[in-house]
This record gives C-alpha cells, sequence and structure tokens, in this order.
C-alpha cells in the first residue's frame, strides 16, 4: 500500500514591522520580488517541483492580496482530483474564540484540515523565504531517521544569528544532518552556528499531541514553544543541513539585498534555472507589451519584466511591470515596483517605491548627503513624489501621501513621512 502524501502547511499571513509600508497592506509573504513575481512563490515552487501537492496557506493579516495572487493554484499545476491549494483563515466558533495566536497555534486550528487528509508527512514551511530546496530529499532523511521531527538549517556566522533566528548545534557535522544537541530561539548568545529555515517535518500523530498540549501554555509559536518542548522530552528531533543559498525578507535592508543577489554575470539567484512560477494573471502580467528601450535608455546590470519603458538611465536594478523611467531620469540600486513612474530628470538611488507611485521631475530620492548613511529609502504605494522634491537616505514614506502633506524643504538622512 503506498504511503499517504505529505501535506504542506505554508505560513504567510502575518506581517513584519521590520518591513514597514511594504506590508502595510499586504502579508510579507505577498511581498513582490524578482522583477514579476511574488515572495511566497518560491516556497511554492519548490513544492511543485517536489511533486507536493496538498497545500494549505494559513494566512491572517490583510489576506486579500495573496489571495488574489494565489488564485485558483493554476500557476503551479495545483488543480486536479487529488492536489490543490486551500487558504485557510482564521475563524472563530463554539469551541475556539481566537484568532491565530502564533505558527503552531494557527496550525492546531486546523487540525481537522489535516486529519481529514491523513498525511503520512506534514511539512510546515514559512511563506517568506527565497530559496530552492527539493523538499523530497528531506522528507526522505526524515523518514530513515524515523524522526518525530526534522528541521531544515543553514550554518551563519553566530553574530549574524543572535537575536535574529533559531539557531541548532547538530550532531553528525560530516552527514545530511544530525540529531539535535541544542536549540535556541534568537538567543544573544548562541552555543551553535545553524539557523532554522522554519521547514519543519512532523510525523503526524507527535504533532497532533503536542499542538495539543501546548494549548495550555500562554505562547504559540514552533521555533519557541514547540521544538523545546520536544526536545525537553527525549523526543526523536533531527537537523536537516541545508548548504545553497537562503535569502531572508524581514528586513527592509535583506529584502533590498537579496534582490540584489539576482543582479551581476553569476546571480546568487537564478530564477529560470530555478523554474520559479506566478500567476501570470495577477495584475494582467501575462498582456504586458514587450519590454521597450528608447534610443537614449540603458539598461545596466539590471532585469526590467515586461510592460516596463527605459528612455532614461537604469543601472544595478530590478523594474517590475508598467515602470516607466523617463529621458533624463537615473535609476540606480533601486528596485521599483508595479507602475511606478519615474520622470525625467529625477535620480533614485538605493530606493524601494511600492506600486502606483511617480517621482516628479528633477526630485533626488534616496541619495545621501556628504557623509550620510547608505541606507535603503522606502516610498509606499499610491504616492507621486512632488518634483523638486529632495528625500535622503534610509527616509520611509507613509503610503498615499496628500499633495499638501509634502514638506517644502524636503526629508533629511533618515526622516519618515507618514
Amino acid at each position: 500500500m503506498l504511503k499517504p502524501s505529505t501535506l504542506a502547511m505554508i505560513l504567510a499571513g502575518g506581517r513584519v514591522g521590520e518591513l514597514g509600508v511594504l506590508t502595510h497592506y499586504r502579508p510579507k509573504s505577498a511581498v513582490p520580488f524578482g522583477g514579476f513575481a511574488r515572495v511566497i512563490d518560491f516556497p511554492l515552487t519548490n513544492l511543485m517541483h517536489s511533486g507536493i501537492e496538498l497545500i494549505a496557506i494559513l494566512s491572517q493579516y490583510r489576506s486579500y492580496s495573496l489571495i488574489n495572487h494565489i488564485g485558483t493554484g493554476a500557476a503551479w499545476d495545483m488543480i486536479g482530483r487529488h492536489r490543490g491549494i486551500s487558504i485557510l483563515p482564521p475563524f472563530k466558533d463554539y469551541e475556539n474564540p481566537h484568532w491565530y495566536r502564533g505558527s503552531a497555534d494557527a496550525v492546531y486550528q486546523n487540525l481537522d484540515f489535516i486529519r481529514y487528509h491523513k498525511p503520512g508527512e506534514i511539512l510546515v514551511l514559512s511563506g517568506d523565504h527565497i530559496y530552492q530546496m527539493d523538499y523530497r530529499n528531506m522528507i526522505r532523511y526524515h523518514n530513515e531517521q524515523d524522526a518525530d521531527l526534522t528541521a531544515a538549517f543553514i550554518r551563519v556566522n553566530k553574530k549574524d544569528a543572535a537575536s535574529r533566528f533559531g539557531v541548532a548545534e547538530i550532531g553528525d557535522e560530516h552527514g545530511e544532518g544530525g540529531r539535535l544537541i541544542s536549540y535556541e530561539e534568537k538567543p544573544e548568545n548562541p552555543k551553535g552556528d545553524w539557523a532554522s529555515l522554519t521547514v519543519l517535518c512532523f510525523r503526524p500523530e507527535i504533532l497532533y499531541e503536542i499542538l495539543k498540549e501546548n494549548q495550555e501554555n500562554e505562547s504559540y509559536e514552533f521555533g519557541r514553544d514547540i521544538i523545546p518542548m520536544m526536545m525537553e522530552r527525549n523526543m526523536k528531533v533531527y537537523g536537516y543541513k541545508f548548504r545553497d543559498y537562503w535569502g531572508y525578507t524581514g528586513t527592509v535592508d535583506e529584502y533590498w539585498q537579496t534582490s540584489m543577489d539576482l543582479l551581476g554575470e553569476n546571480p546568487k539567484i537564478d530564477m529560470e534555472q530555478w523554474g520559479i512560477r506566478t500567476n501570470l494573471e495577477h495584475r494582467g502580467i501575462r498582456d504586458c507589451q514587450p519590454l521597450k528601450v528608447g534610443d537614449s535608455g540603458v539598461l545596466d546590470n539590471s532585469m526590467a519584466y515586461n510592460g516596463c519603458i527605459v528612455e532614461g538611465m537604469v543601472k544595478n536594478s530590478i523594474l517590475f511591470p508598467g515602470v516607466r523611467v523617463e529621458k533624463g531620469a537615473e535609476v540606480k540600486d533601486s528596485v521599483l515596483f508595479f507602475n511606478t513612474v519615474v520622470e525625467s530628470g529625477a535620480r533614485l538611488e538605493r530606493v524601494v517605491s511600492d506600486v502606483n507611485t511617480s517621482f516628479g521631475h528633477n526630485a533626488r530620492v534616496g541619495v545621501a548627503g556628504a557623509n550620510g548613511p547608505d541606507k535603503v529609502t522606502v516610498i509606499g504605494w499610491n504616492n507621486h513624489v512632488p518634483e523638486n522634491m529632495v528625500i535622503g537616505s534610509g527616509c520611509t514614506v507613509a503610503p498615499g501621501i496628500s499633495a499638501e502633506k509634502w514638506p517644502q524643504q524636503g526629508l533629511a538622512d533618515l526622516e519618515e513621512l507618514q
């Protein structure tokens, strides 16, 4: 008898404050990435290539853009008699008076959905990481070890891991993985140097048991609560060592740096080689006209998708569909989301611009002063930056700022406009 299929649960509903205005109106997993895709497309594509066809997406914060993007699941071949994508929003009923109170609680509240499918393994994934992984190798390792839980980790510098990730010490340093020796959630002084990817493979009956017991606690997170509980009880908890590229998008700086990893002669992220899928019906990407580069247009070490018109200079940047860079404008080291317009004479440097934003004639945005910080400036969606406006490095502009709120003196480095 064949073993039941793996069920994947994607944790995709949260908002991280560190992404600022980029997540004012969307969950972090729905943030645009790579010139045409969304962050959640990476785990979804990994699942598709791994042959995992039962997927649930747990969404809570401002779910509309995510639901609209997922659509029917056809973009990832997830339509069929025995495969599909289910979006599971939070709910309240006579037994449950709470919204999702954490990652572990979100899965617990959907145990009826999980039990209905009778999976052989339950794969719990974060929806906000950029990486390519064949989950079948991890699942095979999990089953070979007869593990209760196998978690994926990547080796990092201890200084980088401090206060940022769950960090483990893993035995059997020369194999695919090993038993977890220790695990700490966001420690100030980590013992180990293996950071959690939030890719967790559970034995179903163990997950049911531990999630139910955790309901008696006041915290409901996999890293903070579930993994330590299982280790304290001497359950079989293993670490699987991931040794390829992994990009994090938890802060603006990390999002920008991961985006820059798409560029160069030998980019760290090769979306074509990875076979990234996205929903081309979302925002009408499929119907965009081909990229147009005018006589004066320059695209230097940049990505520009269909629907873009480039008549100015674009260097080390990523342009989403509908972006227009007019003659005499300059865009450098920047990421411009859908339908951004950069008018003539405007200069952008190290800017992330959300959708439907325009930069007026001769605006100067993200360019630091003589001794200013080399930080990313973020402009929220539905803005018109007035002509001749000067916005310094590391600034943040909230979505939809009305014309009268723009300060005549501009914004100095690191200032915010709400």
